[in-house]
């Protein structure tokens, strides 16, 4: 039995066979897998780089916009308060002075009536 070729031993190196061509092609898309997660890794490593400056830019922007928001704040109070303090005033200079204006330009109009009917009078009479 030494030279016999049994049918066993065949089945055997058949099946060896199929199984390193089994191997082989899982092999290839596993290969291919491989370096697409590598592509990806790479991907999201780049997009981390770039993300961080990113991030911190903009928080310095915030930071500037809310320190210029506290300025246009403090404007904003500040001019709140002076229009309050010229109604105020517009509100006392009407109570001091409104009412004798009023007086005084009543007072003149009167005059002013007075005087022209008696200068009317004055000519229709020289005539």
């Amino acid at each position: 039995m030494q030279g016999e070729i049994v049918i066993g031993d065949i089945a055997g190196l058949i099946a060896a066979i199929a199984f390193v061509a089994l191997v082989g092609l899982v092999a290839v898309p596993l290969i291919k897998l491989g370096k697409v997660l590598d592509a990806a890794a790479k991907t999201i490593e780049d997009v981390a780089e770039n993300t961080l400056p990113i991030l911190h830019e903009s928080a310095q922007t915030l930071t500037a916009a809310n320190a210029q928001l506290e300025k246009v704040d403090t404007v904003t109070t500040s001019a709140a308060e002076v229009s309050q303090n010229i109604s105020a005033l517009t509100g006392l200079y009407a109570a001091t002075f409104g009412g004798p204006l009023i007086k005084v330009a009543a007072f003149s109009y009167g005059v002013r009536q007075a005087v022209g009917k008696a200068w009317g009078k004055m000519r229709g009479a020289q005539r």
